[in-house]
């Protein structure tokens, strides 16, 4: 239980999505102009991570892994190469189903997320939580929590990085750093402050 609680906590915030792995970061700083649209986007990266680590999990131990097939008698049997394809594919069908589920009951979130919403199906750090999965051969329970708590971080992220940027709208910024300017450099000192998360000594 502690590992889990462990495992959260450096999935959200020693290894965060876009801060700490600079993954992600296109959907980061084009919905982080209004607070709503980003709180809409944490909790669809949170849905779609927490639904698509542990499905891929399932598919990669039960039929892509090497070994996999014993049981069938195909001890040799190693399709861990289509990885990539099937993880985009359990991503995109998940992001479908957000999509339409969205569309039918919050049409306003929907229209704002425009075609963004759709690039979730090969948002860089959705696909890198099942990759790292993958990599780092975490169990189901572990799989379910790295992907929530990947999901938690990319949303505690983007709502921050909205709120301040709906606070410097009122600042009297140079005309060189308004809009995308001032977002990197904020995203930049983000990054920073988050990088002292790597010095919290975790169970």
């Amino acid at each position: 239980m502690t590992d889990l609680a462990g495992l959260f906590i450096r999935s959200a915030f020693v290894e965060n999505m876009p801060l700490t792995l600079f993954l992600g970061l296109c959907t980061f700083l084009a919905l982080s102009r209004r607070p709503g649209t980003a709180a809409g986007l944490g909790v669809a990266v949170i849905v779609v991570m927490g639904v698509t680590v542990p499905v891929n999990h399932l598919l990669y131990q039960f039929v892509l892994a090497p070994g996999a097939w014993t049981w069938a008698g195909l001890p040799d049997l190693d399709l861990s190469y289509l990885r990539l394809l099937t993880f985009i594919g359990v991503i995109a069908a998940a992001v479908q189903l957000v999509e339409m589920v969205m569309d039918r009951c919050l049409p306003a979130l929907f229209n704002t997320f425009g075609v963004f919403l759709s690039l979730l199906a090969v948002h860089c750090a959705i696909l890198g939580g099942s990759l790292f999965m993958a990599d780092r051969r975490y169990d189901l329970a572990e799989s379910t929590v790295f992907g929530l708590g990947s999901g938690t971080g990319f949303a505690l992220a983007v709502i921050m990085l909205s709120a301040i940027r709906r606070r410097l709208a009122y600042a009297d910024l140079p005309g060189g750093l308004q809009g995308l300017g001032i977002a990197f450099i904020i995203t930049g000192m983000m990054s920073l402050g988050f990088s002292t998360f790597a010095q919290v000594a975790l169970p």
